[in-house]
This record gives C-alpha cells, structure tokens and sequence, in this order.
C-alpha cells in the first residue's frame, strides 16, 4: 500500500509540473472562437447595434452602440490577451458577462442544445419539430442536388442555437478565472515570477 501512494505522490509532482497545459489548451480553445465572434461584430458593427438595440426582432438593449462596441472589443481584444495569457483572470471577467448575456438574454428560449438532435433526452418542441425539417431538406436535397457531394464534408445538421456553447465558454473562462493562464505557459506566469523575486 505504501508503494502506491509513493507513487501517486510522484505522479502528483510531475502532474504539478505540467499545470500550465490544461489552462494552455482552455486558452487556445477559447481565443480564436472569441475573437471570431468579436470580428465579426465589428464587421457588421451596424447590423450588430440593429439587433441589440431592437425591442421587436432584437434584444432591445439600451445604448445599442456602445453594447456591441463593449461586447465586440471584450472577445476581440480578451480573446487576444487569452492567447498569450496576458491579463487571464481579469479578461475572464468580462468575458463571463458576455457569455451570461449570449446565453440568457439570445439563446434560452431555444433551450440547452446547440444543434437540434431529436433523440437527446435535451429536446424540446422546437428541437423535436426540426427532425421532420432535416428530413424534408434531405429529401429535397437528395432529389435536386448532388447530396453525396453535400454530405461529403459531414451532415446535414439544423441549427438549434441554444445555450450550450455560451454556457460551455462560461464554464470555461471561470476555470481560467480560478487557476490563472497557467504555469510556464502565459505571460501572466512569467510577469508573477518577476514581480515575486
């Protein structure tokens, strides 16, 4: 018995050594999918501020401008310090907001599933009513277009925008808020290392 827990103890010390890669991989994970998200607000900026700021076909937020300015600056420049992790737990922050505001205020009435799948004990009445969807767009497909050439990157899929990739980004960036951007592996590290000496 105390042969295992002498090595549990050592794989415990080189696991400690090796700290850094999981906020590492949440990082890289998450940076080019914020930023993204960030551009592309910013390229649509007036079409963006259109829809914050609509109460009828939008969210209806005040100060549409300066919201999708705030939201778009947040994953364009968060998503840049994350790559670098420069700044984590305070650019985890305001991420979090972004992602808690996606998820409630865009995204809950179409329930928890991301992509509509019917037989996911997840479905609700919009995801069950896209199965019969998905399979009048296959057949149509399957009649007037080159299906096997449509289907030759992967399948057809219905988009049920839920809240799933907000809430998966959230829980994300609140593990980076809690361990940092990581040991050996973020600027954040290095800075922490210089300013302790």
């Amino acid at each position: 018995m105390q042969a295992l827990i002498g090595l549990y103890q050592k794989f415990l010390q080189v696991v400690k050594h090796s700290e850094g890669i999981a906020a590492l991989a949440l990082r890289l994970y998450l940076a080019p999918v914020l930023m993204q998200a960030g551009y592309n607000k910013l390229s649509h900026f007036d079409d963006t501020a259109a829809w914050f700021g609509n109460p009828d076909w939008g969210l209806g937020l005040p100060m549409p401008e300066l919201m999708t300015a705030l939201a778009a600056g947040t994953e364009l420049i968060g998503g840049a310090l994350l790559l670098v992790g420069l700044a984590t737990r305070l650019v985890a922050l305001p991420m979090m907001i972004t992602m808690l505001v996606a998820a409630f205020a865009v995204h809950l009435p179409n329930g928890w599933l991301a992509i509509a799948d019917a037989s996911s004990w997840l479905a609700n009445e919009n995801v069950m009513a896209s199965a019969e969807k998905l399979a009048a767009a296959k057949s149509i497909l399957q009649q007037h277009g080159n299906y096997e050439w449509l289907t030759s990157s992967g399948n057809f899929v219905i988009l049920n925008n839920g809240i799933e990739f907000a809430m998966t980004y959230l829980f994300m960036l609140l593990a980076l808020l809690v361990i940092g951007g990581g040991r050996y592996t973020s600027v954040d590290y290095f800075i922490s290392r210089r300013l302790l000496k």
